[in-house]
Formats: C-alpha cells, sequence, structure tokens
C-alpha cells in the first residue's frame, strides 16, 4: 500500500489541491522566468541624455525654493525607470507650484508627463516622464514615508543645491511634529 502512495516515479506524493465548486481545469500554463521579457536597458547616450533631463527638473524645482534635493540613480535596480527623483515643499501650495513648474519647464523640453498622481491634495504629487518619476512631497510627509531608505543602495547622482535649499540636519524644518 505504501508503494501506490509513491506514484509512478517513487517519490514523495504531489500535495492534494483542494477542489472550488465550479472549477475547470487551468488550461495555463506556467512559463519559466528565463521565457519572460525583459525590459530594454538604456544604452550609455540614452542614460545620460535621461539623466540630463532628469537634473533640469530638479533644478526646475529649486527654482520654486524646493528643499533637499534627491536624484537617485535606479537604472541598474529598477525595472521601471531610471531615475528618481524626491524634493520637499514647505507648504502645501509650495507642493503644487513645484510640481506644476517641473511640468512646465520639461514640457518646453519637449518632454510630456506620461502620468500624474496626488495633485491638489498638496501633500504628495508623483510626475511620471518614463525614463524618470519625481516625486513632490510637503516635508513632513516625505519624513515619513522616507522613499530614499528604500533605494539605500542605489547611487545618488550630484547635484548643485544651493545652501537654503539644504537641510542643516535631519528634522531641522518642522522638528517633532
Amino acid at each position: 500500500m505504501a508503494s501506490s502512495a509513491r506514484g509512478k516515479s517513487g517519490s514523495r506524493p504531489e500535495p492534494a489541491r483542494i477542489p472550488v465548486r465550479g472549477a475547470r481545469k487551468s488550461q495555463v500554463k506556467p512559463r519559466a522566468l528565463a521565457d519572460a521579457p525583459a525590459r530594454a536597458r538604456a544604452s550609455e547616450a540614452e542614460l545620460a541624455e535621461t539623466q540630463a533631463v532628469a537634473v533640469a527638473a530638479m533644478e526646475a524645482a529649486l527654482d520654486k525654493h524646493a528643499i533637499a534635493p534627491v536624484l537617485i540613480d535606479v537604472s541598474a535596480v529598477g525595472s521601471y525607470t531610471d531615475f528618481i527623483g524626491i524634493v520637499s515643499g514647505r507648504s502645501d501650495r509650495q507642493v503644487d507650484a513645484i510640481a506644476e513648474n517641473i511640468c512646465q519647464v520639461l514640457k518646453l523640453r519637449g518632454r510630456h508627463l506620461l502620468g500624474q498622481e496626488g495633485t491638489g491634495s498638496g501633500r504628495w504629487t508623483l510626475l511620471d516622464f518614463g525614463a524618470f518619476v519625481i516625486h513632490v512631497f510637503y516635508h513632513p510627509v516625505r519624513e515619513f514615508y522616507d522613499l530614499e531608505s528604500l533605494w539605500i543602495e542605489a547611487p545618488r547622482v550630484k547635484l548643485d543645491v544651493p545652501p537654503e535649499a539644504a537641510l542643516p540636519q535631519p528634522d531641522a524644518l518642522y522638528g517633532a511634529l
């Protein structure tokens, strides 16, 4: 009797599936990971051009007095974008003004927005330009979500940050809110 429970090959029996009423046997065949289409990697020239436009977006944010800008190069570790920009504003209105200015400046450079989330609330806005995304946060919300720590191993792109845009120490702007 023990030999009949082992199956034809003599190995352990496969776990029994719990039948679902009315379910038919699936015709979908699982495919190997190697069969999955890989995201095409950008060439060095495309990556450099994308970085230049992303830096221009960060400069547009600084034109509206954004604080603590960070540009993260996730091209080697991310699958959905090459660069992630994160900036903060000191108020709801400033967050909206920063996002609007980034869109206007990049539109003049021929880059159009693919998607936008969170607009109007003044707490957070995501601007998706495809090869890079920009997060514009109200600063206490940025500290709460701490997106930079999710990409701690990814290299940062060096930006020319004016002294008034850099925070001298963490939580220096709002203290313990």
